[in-house]
């Protein structure tokens, strides 16, 4: 298993992490041969997760920020001592988990996909954890 690490730098953002885990990769593809599987990405943080969606226009990521702080305020009827509730909240409607699909060595993405890193209670480090799951190629 693999550790990636990344700072967010607000307390609600989706930081795009695409090149990143492209890098991570392509780098895997050349020093261990990993050309054809799938590669699970896993945040083990409970105020923070993952989710695939538009890269292309930031107005998209802008949408969606709203659009959960909408639907899950900071403030709110929670009895959570820490005051991070709503990003708990946020956490389970992302989920904590990805399987990426990897070809030839490169990360499989639709042609608007990016991989988000969703925090929800930073700014903060945050550490994902990468496992390689071997293709019927390798």
């Amino acid at each position: 298993m693999f550790t990636l690490e990344c700072a967010t730098h607000s307390r609600c953002e989706m930081r795009d992490i695409t090149a990143e885990v492209r890098a991570f990769v392509r780098r895997m593809a050349v020093e261990r041969g990993w050309r054809y599987g799938a590669l699970t990405l896993f945040c083990p943080h409970t105020t923070c997760g993952l989710t695939l969606n538009e890269g292309a226009d930031p107005d998209v990521r802008r949408d969606m920020l709203a659009f959960f702080s909408r639907l899950v305020p900071d403030a709110g009827d929670y009895r959570h001592a820490e005051g991070n509730s709503d990003a708990h909240i946020k956490t389970t409607l992302h989920g904590p988990s990805l399987l990426l699909l990897v070809e030839d060595g490169e990360l499989c993405l639709g042609t608007w996909q990016a991989v988000y890193l969703c925090e929800g209670d930073g700014p903060r480090r945050r550490s994902l954890w990468l496992q390689w799951l071997p293709g019927a190629r390798e």
